[in-house]
């Protein structure tokens, strides 16, 4: 009697198509569109943005009076200003920035608690690459003083090599997901095929 090769193959096309799909799973898993880490980062994001967004230029200053510390950000340059000898905020005071040939005063603004910068010659000339001097005069009531830093901006990534790596970490989940797609139809429709093979050649 001829065995009957229908359970094996059956049993063969499952165990292929369950790989598959695992195979899928765990694409998607690693990174849905839309999944968000423990602090609420898009993990979909281009790696490039969000090592970006850690690692803004700043710069920190102090004297006997007082401390600042800067970050450069997309709206401008934010400064908080503190006592020197117990960090206590210091609102409401004059803080006035100078680099090169440009001067400008910095706003404070109560509801963050800092001061913004937002002079857009001074602004301009912060963000170019390299070191960067400032002196910031601040004057707080009676008190006056001082304080002298450096801003440090790293040159930025050549632009067409930049963008081809982000637009290739962009591309490489949608692109996963379509090669797992493919490989999970193409091996179903050959082992169909090669079942109704089988059959006819026994004669089934």
């Amino acid at each position: 009697m001829t065995p009957n090769p229908k359970p094996s193959l059956r049993l063969h096309l499952k165990h292929t198509l369950a790989a598959a799909a695992l195979c899928m799973l765990a694409l998607g898993s690693h990174a849905a569109p839309g999944a968000h880490g423990p602090d609420g980062e898009h993990l979909d994001a281009p790696a490039a943005a969000l090592a970006g967004a850690a690692a803004l230029p700043r710069f920190e200053a102090a004297s006997e009076l007082f401390e600042v510390v800067g970050r450069l950000q997309a709206e401008g340059l934010s400064l908080y200003l503190n006592q020197f000898k117990n960090s206590e905020p210091v609102l409401q005071a004059q803080l006035h920035v100078e680099s090169g040939a440009l001067q400008a005063t910095a706003a404070f603004r109560p509801e963050q608690g800092d001061y913004l910068l937002s002079d857009a010659a001074l602004l301009e000339l912060l963000r170019q690459p390299g070191e960067h001097a400032l002196v910031l005069t601040v004057i707080a009531g009676e008190q006056s003083d001082l304080l002298e830093g450096s801003l440090s901006v790293a040159a930025a990534a050549a632009g067409g090599h930049g963008h081809e790596h982000s637009l290739l970490q962009e591309l490489a989940l949608p692109l996963g997901l379509v090669g797992g797609g493919l490989l999970l139809a193409g091996g179903g429709i050959w082992f169909l095929r090669r079942g109704k093979a089988v059959r006819a050649s026994k004669g089934l």
